[in-house]
């Protein structure tokens, strides 16, 4: 399978839904993309225009500022002590690391990528880009013995399910028993909500209670996106096995998948400064805060949703029906079809909302539940 041979792009089945949530006379109140809409940070914008005298190559590996600063991150924010140089690397966002994974370890036909039942579909886009078998699973004891790669993703994309230290760990161990890379997806990991992870820090794959220490064939991908307002700027990162690293950067060089010089500035830049996370994520808690109440008051029920930017509910209805139900009160999801095959009757609602379009939202679901 290639390129050509992928399926429409699925966003655009929701043209329809935006059209009518528009013709609301209190206008849309967009919660379908996690598309950060606050500030970039000052710091972080002035990191990158202090670098714009970009004449030269940027580095693949990444400058040893951003090195440094993607390993003392690890250390200070994710319990993961002792990161090399030699054990991250920064990429062009996160989204192209998950497409190309499979192709840039060797994968093909014959392999497995299994990935979360509720899935954001890239990963199975990088499967069937080199003919790899995507498999939905939650269940480490269903893994084949084909299994080449397991994408983890915690806190979950769409659901908000957040893995323990002890699941992370059941899920290396069943991994590295079949010979399989494990990449874990935990660019929503500073964004936790109920408990223990509104008080306790969510796990990496990384923390050493989950691996005594040993990355083998353990990769933990990051995005300051969310958590930095940097979606325009495709900042992310990797951190873990020092030979995958080796192998993943060697691919990257031939391909010419560099970060820009300025970026990595305003990384290192984002990295070092704690302040700015804490208060967006205060931003997108007290939108979640009047969001999910309003959601309940009209009939829906929120599963997971333990952490990460969204709300993931469901009425009991086909996801479509309540997506029209929704564009009639001037509010768009995202359908939970969207997002593999096993949660047909859910939908998806991002946080990534100005304060008061979230407001019109929630004080519409209000009324309709009157």
């Amino acid at each position: 399978m290639g390129v050509a041979d992928l399926a429409d792009y699925p966003w655009d089945a929701v043209a329809p839904y935006a059209e009518q949530a528009r013709s609301h006379p209190g206008g849309i109140a967009d919660l379908s993309i996690g598309s950060p809409v606050d500030a970039t940070p000052a710091l972080v914008a002035e990191a990158l225009a202090g670098a714009t005298d970009a004449h030269a190559y940027p580095q693949t590996m990444g400058t040893p500022a951003l090195r440094a600063a993607i390993a003392d991150w690890y250390a200070r924010r994710r319990g993961v002590p002792g990161l090399a140089p030699e054990n991250v690397l920064p990429t062009v966002g996160s989204k192209e690391l998950v497409a190309l994974l499979p192709l840039l370890i060797g994968l093909g036909p014959g392999d497995v990528v299994v990935h979360p039942r509720a899935a954001y579909p890239t990963y199975e886009v990088g499967a069937r880009l080199v003919g790899a078998t995507p498999l939905a699973s939650d269940d480490p004891a269903e893994w084949p013995a084909e299994t080449k790669l397991v994408w983890l993703n915690s806190p979950g994309n769409p659901d908000g399910r957040v893995m323990d230290a002890a699941s992370l760990r059941a899920a290396v161990e069943r991994a590295r028993g079949l010979g399989a890379v494990l990449a874990s997806d935990e660019c929503y990991a500073e964004l936790g909500w109920d408990a223990p992870w509104d008080v306790e820090p969510i796990p990496s794959v990384l923390d050493p209670r989950v691996t005594d220490g040993e990355l083998h064939g353990i990769l933990s991908v990051y995005s300051l996106s969310k958590q930095s307002n940097l979606a325009g700027y495709r900042a992310a990162f990797l951190a873990g096995d020092p030979a995958l690293v080796e192998r993943l950067l060697t691919g990257r060089k031939h391909l010419g998948l560099m970060l820009p010089a300025p970026v990595q500035r305003a990384m290192t830049a984002a990295l070092a400064d704690d302040r700015h996370v804490a208060v967006q994520k205060e931003l997108y808690r007290r939108r979640r805060e009047v969001l999910k109440p309003a959601l309940e008051a009209a009939g829906f029920r929120v599963d997971g949703s333990e952490g990460g930017l969204y709300l993931w509910a469901t009425e009991g209805l086909d996801a479509w029906d309540s997506m029209g139900r929704l564009a009639a009160l001037g509010i768009l999801a995202g359908p939970g079809h969207f997002y593999g095959t096993h949660y047909p009757r859910h939908i998806r609602l991002s946080l990534t909302a100005t304060d008061e379009r979230i407001d019109a939202a929630a004080d519409r679901l209000r009324s309709a539940a009157l």
